[in-house]
């Protein structure tokens, strides 16, 4: 028998002096049937099907939660200290916690070391060198899967992008988003690409507690600095974030 049991392998199975251990059903529960990244913090906002990360709201045939008459089923989800990853350990203090894409490298933050993702699937990013002083930076992020399996499920509609230099981070994609979800199906060997930008700009710690950046951020410098890729690829009860090595572009 599975070390694991399921909520109907609990109540099935015999129990010592006829109890339940309730608090265990309750907290497999959660962890099968919520959307392991749970936290897509600050204003932004991924839809797909009905589906709504961002609050978190799980509404139509996508939510846990019964229908009732006439209106689609809806349960929130209340966020604890930012973005929640749900482990399925018996103990609640074995949960881990993890920041979503758009916030996994903060302004004048030390750039986050990320383990490459265990599906295979790596970001590589392409920008042209660039004017110092320019609005923004438009360029390529392509995800391509190096594992030996097909990958599917979905992503936001583009890459959180982060611009740094000796590792500090200078600026990161920020502000109000709304964006459709795009699907995701790579077999081994497959690639798929998707439009990004970047403001050669340099962000304070205060920018980071706000809706959206100030508007008038001081340029960078010319120099040379690093833009790298985060992205979450989310499946039906797991969260992958997949991340790739950054390019050195020149603002002049």
């Amino acid at each position: 028998m599975a070390s694991d049991p399921t909520i109907r392998h609990l109540f099935t199975a015999p129990q010592p002096e006829g109890t339940i251990d309730v608090a265990a059903v309750v907290r497999r529960a959660r962890a099968r049937r919520l959307p392991k990244v749970l936290g897509i913090t600050g204003v932004s906002v991924l839809a797909v099907g009905g589906l709504v990360l961002g609050g978190l709201q799980l509404t139509g045939g996508a939510s846990p939660a019964s229908s009732t008459a006439g209106s689609p089923a809806t349960e929130t989800f209340p966020l604890e200290g930012g973005s929640q990853l749900y482990s399925d350990s018996d103990s609640v203090n074995d949960e881990v916690k993890r920041a979503p894409a758009e916030k996994l490298n903060l302004c004048t933050g030390t750039l986050a070391e990320v383990t490459p993702s265990a599906s295979g699937l790596v970001l590589s990013v392409a920008f042209a060198d660039a004017a110092a002083g320019s609005d923004t930076v438009q360029g390529t992020v392509t995800m391509t899967n190096t594992g030996s399996a097909t990958v599917t499920g979905y992503t936001a509609a583009a890459p959180a992008i982060t611009l740094s230099q000796d590792s500090i981070v200078l600026w990161h994609s920020n502000g109000p988003m709304i964006e459709l979800a795009r699907d995701v199906a790579l077999a081994p060997g497959e690639s798929m690409d998707y439009t990004a930008t970047f403001t050669p700009v340099v962000c304070a710690v205060e920018d980071d507690t706000a809706e959206s950046f100030r508007s008038d951020l001081p340029a960078a410098p010319a120099g040379q600095y690093q833009v790298s890729a985060a992205i979450d690829l989310m499946g039906d009860f797991d969260a992958d974030l997949v991340t790739g090595p950054a390019q050195t572009v020149t603002l002049f």
